[in-house]
């Protein structure tokens, strides 16, 4: 069966995004510095030579266990999950041709058609909940895997439904103060995982945990 996995980075003080990072001020990265911060957070991987290419960010990038460590993540993602606000957010900023590849399916209260984007991306909107939109992950990514993409609250949903098999965090030496936490709202008695993997870097601890 697909595993079910999460992939992201993490603030050293464990924010999933910083203090402002919001649809009302999208446009204004110089709000609360948010931009400066996500863009400390994402620096590891837009180093990445495998993820410049896939993003055309243009040449170069490293080529070295952490960039196969990313290209392993796009190879083996078969299906995401997101919820609502990660979309909005990134129906603004993500290009016509959206970093994904695969479906995504989207948590939201909202009735909308599905929306094909060029690349193999396609959005579908789920009102039925988190276990509904798992099932539909599972029928189309097939013997491939599926990421839970974010943001935070959706990730503490599948979480707590106990369906996640393993958490891939990649902990950067930034510190936010404030913004969207990773590690709440989680249910007693919460997962358990086991240290898998650390991979250390001086621009992040790459983590892997497994469900026990």
């Amino acid at each position: 069966m697909s595993q079910v996995f999460v992939n992201i980075s993490l603030s050293l003080d464990g924010y999933m995004a910083p203090d402002g990072m919001d649809l009302a001020h999208f446009s204004d990265p110089g709000y609360k510095n948010w931009g400066a911060k996500w863009g400390a957070l994402m620096a590891w991987a837009l180093n990445q030579q495998y993820l410049r290419e896939k993003l055309r960010l243009g040449p170069g990038g490293e080529t070295g266990p952490v960039n196969e460590m990313v290209r392993h993540i796009f190879e083996r993602t078969g299906a995401h999950i997101m919820g609502k606000r990660m979309f909005d957010g990134g129906e603004r900023g993500w290009p016509e041709e959206a970093p994904f590849y695969t479906p995504v399916y989207v948590l939201t209260h909202e009735k909308r058609q599905p929306w094909a984007r060029p690349g193999g991306t396609t959005f579908y909107f789920i009102n039925d909940g988190p276990e509904r939109a798992l099932e539909l992950a599972r029928a189309s990514a097939g013997s491939r895997d599926i990421r839970i993409s974010g943001g935070a609250d959706v990730i503490q949903q599948y979480l707590n439904l106990g369906v996640v098999d393993e958490l891939e965090i990649a902990l950067v030496p930034v510190l936010f103060g404030g913004g969207r936490r990773l590690f709440e709202n989680l249910r007693e008695p919460g997962p358990q995982f086991r240290i898998d993997r650390v991979l250390d870097t001086p621009e992040a601890t790459h983590l892997r945990y497994v469900r026990r």
